[in-house]
């Protein structure tokens, strides 16, 4: 596939590495010299400077021979002027970052329309939702929603204590007998990620992806050693639009929210527009700040700055005094694993979260694509195609690729965890983790 990405800040560069990555052709567009110079040197694209709004610029991009563009840079009107001068193209698909909620609404439909937009990403408000569902599933290193809700998919690190420590796949399964709510889908130990077998005996440390039905989420959290329920008090380090947007949601759920931003200007803004939030002034790594605000009583510590460093300090800090849980936004994805060592709880990606909404609308028949941070598997919901190789066949007979696995099937509003025995039937949406390499040959399956 050929693709145009037109802006090349965290998001720009974080898609065109995937998509690079998986063979198909890439052209980015970007007004920042300095920006190009460092993606030419590091990532196998065809880069040009300049800006995505004019249409000489995207003809060098190779715009006329596109099959989709990806326009992502900080002006919602240069996304839309660029998606629009791509259909005039021929482009057959394109995808736009949108953050004015005014240009997101349904009253603007004609508009977007009218620039011939197909898909609209916000990094922002896609952040903030994962952090808050993250808050509902307290402990938890991530949270994926599938299936419109049904299928819910739980990352956890087990703890020592944890009740299914020491225990064997096979025993765990045994015990939910006959019909499964849950299932183990991947395990990370030791920096390296599978998908394990029945004999696996689950360690101390060892890092899960669960899959699970709504409606078990209460059973299960317990068994992961997490207590199921939501944080009630919420500290929000820095004041940016994804930290705004976050702060209004646990507002309306009633959360007691403190949020502290170091621009006086811009607090003031906020303490005009949230009215049951407390909005502070000063600086999140000030400690003396951080401990006349008792930030070592609150439920959940959410460091969302725009500086890797600050978030990593402060969330730290949060955690010696006391702090139950601390989730730190990174910008440079190469901190991860220095963050599973000094113990933050959970480390999110913007960049990986509006991945996911590209890398949707790449695979074609998926309608959810969710990737953790490492990106060595993808959960993927796709729907079984009626006359496929799938539609009618049980899943052990299907010769899926090697490090593929159906975790669960939904069929008519009902959701069920996949095992060898099950029979898949066309429309069933079924949510299956894979390596990405494996998922064009996996894809054909379902048809």
């Amino acid at each position: 596939m050929r693709i145009v990405v037109v802006g090349a800040g965290e998001v720009g560069t974080y898609v065109a590495q995937i998509l690079s990555e998986e063979g198909n052709t890439v052209s980015m567009v970007e007004v920042d010299e300095k920006k190009l110079h460092h993606i030419s040197e590091e990532l196998d694209v065809l880069v040009v400077q300049g800006s995505g709004s004019h249409p000489h610029i995207l003809r060098e991009a190779g715009i006329s021979k596109a099959d989709l563009l990806v326009a992502v840079t900080a002006s919602d009107e240069v996304n839309l002027l660029a998606c629009l001068l791509a259909r005039q193209h021929g482009v057959e698909r394109t995808i736009a970052r949108i953050q004015a909620h005014s240009l997101r609404e349904k009253n603007a439909r004609e508009l977007r329309e009218a620039m011939q937009v197909d898909t609209i990403i916000d990094p922002d408000e896609e952040t903030a939702r994962e952090i808050i569902d993250l808050l509902s599933n307290p402990g938890a290193t991530d949270v994926t929603v599938m299936a419109n809700g049904e299928v819910i998919v739980v990352g956890v690190q087990l703890a020592p204590d944890a009740p299914w420590v020491n225990r064997r796949l096979a025993e765990i399964a045994a015990e939910s007998e006959p019909d499964w709510d849950f299932l183990v889908a991947v395990l990370t130990r030791n920096g390296e990620t599978q998908i394990p077998r029945a004999d696996t005996t689950l360690e101390p440390e060892d890092v899960l992806r669960v899959v699970c039905k709504r409606r078990a989420r209460s059973t299960l959290l317990p068994l992961l050693g997490l207590a199921a329920g939501t944080h009630r008090r919420v500290m929000l380090l820095g004041g940016g639009r994804t930290a705004e947007i976050l702060a209004r949601c646990l507002s309306e759920q009633h959360a007691e929210v403190v949020l502290i931003e170091n621009s006086l200007e811009r607090a003031q803004a906020l303490s005009e527009e949230l009215d049951a939030v407390l909005v502070l002034q000063g600086d999140i790594t000030d400690a003396e700040l951080l401990e006349s605000e008792e930030v070592g009583k609150f439920d959940a510590v959410i460091a969302l700055t725009g500086k890797d460093d600050a978030n990593i300090l402060a969330c730290l800090y949060a955690k010696s005094l006391g702090a139950s849980e601390t989730i730190a936004v990174l910008h440079n994805l190469a901190l991860r694993t220095l963050l599973q060592d000094v113990g933050i709880d959970v480390a999110l990606s913007p960049r990986t979260v509006s991945a996911n909404g590209v890398l949707r609308y790449v695979r074609g028949g998926v309608t959810q694509v969710a990737t953790n941070l490492s990106g060595e598997f993808e959960i993927i919901e796709a729907e079984v195609k009626t006359g496929s190789s799938a539609d009618g066949a049980t899943i052990s007979k299907l010769g899926l690729p090697k490090d593929v696995l159906i975790g669960a099937y939904v069929r008519d509003g009902k959701a069920q965890i996949g095992r060898g025995r099950s029979q898949l039937r066309g429309r069933d949406h079924i949510i299956v983790f894979a390596r990405p390499d494996t998922i064009d040959e996996m894809m054909r399956f379902f048809g």
